[in-house]
């Protein structure tokens, strides 16, 4: 029997075990365009089957690339650009040049220099011991920067096959998408959604009779808040919208909640202004620090939402870490939720979010 590829993910299709990656009613195979049963309730009705795969299965099939002579374009996205490089990256890819893309630079204040932007993107990527060849700035679900990108694809591929790769969530099957209509007309090829793990093997679109765009699993970075909420809390903390930038002055013993999905103390430093760049739709509540630890115990997911029920049984318990802020201007990313531009001095911070959920210092973005 002929292998089947679903079009919307990547799996093979098998009609067997519908509870399986790539299953399918045996009707389906008549179809010109075969989709998998997982996709087509995604497409039509956004409803989420989990599958089998294990998060080093994802992490494996990457690792085929390092045995090819291929482009590599990898996906970040502005927002989490922390949560969103992969680490190790030439481990997994090997010594294929690599195309660096900012994806979302439409939900970035408008104030922000692109060129400042990518030339951040550069030096944030050498510092992850990541070579890029370019770099470039785009908005995919807004078609923006589109065409210059597939330019600079096909100047470097030189002929060869090109490899998208990003984590969960970042907008690949979306750029894909973009690039497909450009080329070809077609409308919405591969299957695209706000939840991690959509896209579960190779899908191949041709570029000419010699070569081919791979749109390659999402790699999962267990450390992104976006694994311990809701599908309704997820879509609550990913901006769809420009972020409007929150600006708090805060004394020495203050405290800022995001919702109730982390929060900031302010242990010790000069009354300072600290700018939050989260999504529009997080509340963002001041206190005193005396009175943060009652909050945190009493009112997380009443007063303090999000989180809805439903991440509340996800969601890790708080840790706290204590950072001392180097001297520059620098940001407190907390991995998948946003950042927070801290002011320059002696400033010491506690910030308290679950265990699992990455939180970083960087050289300030904006």
């Amino acid at each position: 029997m002929e292998r089947l590829i679903c079009m919307g993910c990547g799996a093979e299709i098998q009609t067997e075990n519908p509870a399986a990656a790539g299953y399918a009613p045996k009707s389906a195979l008549e179809r010109e365009t075969v989709i998998c049963k997982r996709c087509f309730r995604l497409k039509h009705y956004n409803e989420v089957q989990e599958v089998d795969y294990e998060d080093d299965d994802f992490l494996e099939m990457l690792h085929q690339i390092s045995d090819t002579d291929s482009l590599v374009v990898q996906l970040v996205d502005i927002f989490d650009f922390n949560g969103s490089l992969i680490p190790g990256l030439n481990r997994l890819t090997g010594n294929n040049p690599v195309i660096l893309v900012g994806n979302k630079t439409d939900i970035l204040p408008k104030s922000v220099s692109r060129n400042k932007m990518e030339k951040w993107l550069r030096r944030e990527a050498n510092q992850a011991g990541i070579e890029v060849a370019d770099v470039y700035l785009i908005s995919a679900s807004k078609n923006e920067g589109i065409d210059a990108l597939a330019e600079a694809i096909d100047h470097h591929r030189q002929g060869k096959d090109v490899f998208v790769v990003g984590t969960t969530n970042v907008g690949k099957s979306t750029l894909i998408n973009g690039l497909i209509s450009r080329s070809a007309g077609v409308d919405d090829a591969i299957t695209t959604s706000y939840f991690p793990g959509t896209t579960l093997g190779f899908i191949d679109i041709p570029l000419d009779d010699t070569s081919s765009l791979y749109d390659t699993p999402g790699v999962i970075q267990r450390h992104q808040l976006a694994h311990y909420v809701s599908d309704k809390d997820l879509k609550l903390i990913t901006p769809q919208k420009e972020i409007k930038p929150k600006t708090y002055q805060l004394n020495e013993e203050q405290t800022l909640f995001f919702g109730g999905l982390a929060r900031m103390d302010f242990e010790k430093g000069d009354h300072s202004s600290f700018v939050c760049y989260l999504s529009n739709r997080i509340p963002i509540h001041r206190t005193k620090m005396d009175n943060a630890d009652h909050l945190t115990e009493t009112k997380i997911g009443d007063m303090l939402v999000p989180p809805d029920e439903d991440s509340l049984k996800k969601m890790p318990e708080w840790e706290r870490q204590t950072f001392r802020i180097p001297e520059g201007k620098h940001d407190v990313v907390i991995s998948g939720l946003g950042w927070i531009m801290i002011p320059e001095g002696d400033v010491t911070l506690h910030i308290h979010a679950p265990k699992k959920v990455k939180v970083s210092i960087r050289e300030s973005l904006i």
